[in-house]
């Protein structure tokens, strides 16, 4: 993969017809460093969030071994990375992917919110006893950008049997929830964690661990988080409150916060109507939570031979390449007031469910890939990277 320095010393080589996937492993790391001094429990990445083999390389070479898998394809990926291990989180999963996960795979974590679903486990793992088996809970989803609930977890009228159930076969036992993504206050957490001790009350099972799940956010203009640390804070006073016994281990699974960073898109304006800038990429390709959560990105105007364009600025909306409408990103994205065709722009901050939210659609979808060694254009850790006190230090895997 070739390396610059920047988007624009790319353009002063060459004209890009397609958009150039620009990577940063330097972020993913630093997002690594941060959660391994910060967080005082284990960190698993959720893959789904970007599974390209240099972006998990980074995090892997980072320090980070526990990765959050939903399929047999993550599985695979993360099996690549020499002492890796995955975990599987997805509650409901096919019998194939169990029996291939434990027996191919060597997984031994699986997430599980039926009665159904737990059977179903210990069928195709063979009745193992060496499983670490987590209950998906419902939680709220109160403070997040995009709720998740709905979807998952049992009903705390019906966790009792499942977790003594659980309990009786399996090595260890722990219980996870999802507060939503791109949750904007740290209560988030210490709600669903007071939820998950009234789960704890139900019933008379040793819990070994608590897993907080995702929802770690990322900055966007407008939407400007509180600190990583203050949701770290929230969680371990919380966890600490928890009715559980010292050897409680804790877990999070953080997928935007570790790569949202780690990627950005260059696109080439295709044609100006107004305050419309049409580009070639969007809603189908590495833009969808600009399109389908109206999400707004950090961006840059560039200009081929001429470097970044200064000058007065406007909001603008755009629309991607494709010939439907729903390929519409309505922003406003801050762009120099002058810019036009030929143009470039540089769309920061979507290294999460980015490109593996792209699609062939319409004979679009094609990426060119390079490395840039730059800053991102938006930081959660510019401002949050004091070194924790060693009694919150926390563990990768």
């Amino acid at each position: 993969m070739e390396q610059f320095s920047c988007a624009a010393e790319l353009l002063r080589h060459r004209r890009p017809d397609v958009p150039v996937l620009c990577v940063r492993p330097h972020a993913a790391a630093r997002a690594v460093e941060w959660f391994r001094d910060s967080f005082p429990g284990r960190t698993l990445y959720a893959v789904k969030a970007n599974d390209a083999p240099d972006v998990l390389a980074a995090l892997h070479q980072a320090g980070l071994r526990d990765f959050d898998a939903a399929s047999l394809d993550e599985i695979a990926r993360v099996n690549a990375l020499p002492g890796a291990q995955a975990h599987v989180m997805n509650p409901i999963k096919s019998r194939s992917l169990i029996r291939a996960a434990y027996f191919d795979y060597g997984v031994r974590t699986f997430a599980f919110d039926s009665a159904a679903e737990l059977d179903k486990i210990l069928t195709e793992t063979g009745g193992a006893r060496d499983l670490t088996l987590m209950l998906r809970i419902v939680c709220p989803n109160t403070h997040s950008e995009i709720p998740l609930e709905g979807k998952y977890g049992v009903a705390l009228s019906d966790a009792a049997d499942l977790l003594m159930r659980a309990r009786a076969v399996a090595e260890r036992l722990g219980l996870t929830f999802h507060v939503g993504s791109q949750a904007m206050s740290p209560e988030g957490f210490g709600e669903a964690l007071r939820t998950t001790a009234r789960y704890i009350a139900t019933a008379p099972a040793r819990i070994d661990l608590v897993d907080v799940g995702g929802g770690f956010p990322a900055r966007y203009p407008g939407l400007e988080p509180p600190p990583l640390s203050a949701f770290v804070d929230a969680i371990a006073e919380s966890f600490d409150r928890l009715w559980v016994g010292d050897n409680c281990e804790l877990w999070a699974e953080p997928g935007r916060a570790l790569v949202a960073e780690a990627e950005s898109v260059l696109v080439r304006v295709e044609a100006r109507k107004g305050g419309t800038l049409y580009i070639n990429d969007g809603a189908f390709g590495t833009l969808f939570d600009a399109a389908h959560a109206n999400f707004v990105f950090p961006t840059r105007a560039l200009r081929a031979g001429e470097g970044e364009i200064d000058g007065p600025e406007t909001g603008f909306a755009l629309f991607g390449p494709t010939c439907d409408s729903f390929d519409h990103l309505p922003g406003p994205f801050m762009l120099p007031a002058d810019i036009g065709e030929g143009d470039y722009i540089e769309i920061g901050n979507i290294g999460a469910y980015g490109h593996v939210m792209a699609s062939p659609f319409n004979g679009f979808g094609r990426y060119e890939r390079v490395s840039l060694t730059d800053a991102p254009m938006m930081s959660m850790y510019d401002a949050d990277t004091e070194a924790r006190p060693a009694d919150k230090a926390g563990a990768l895997g």
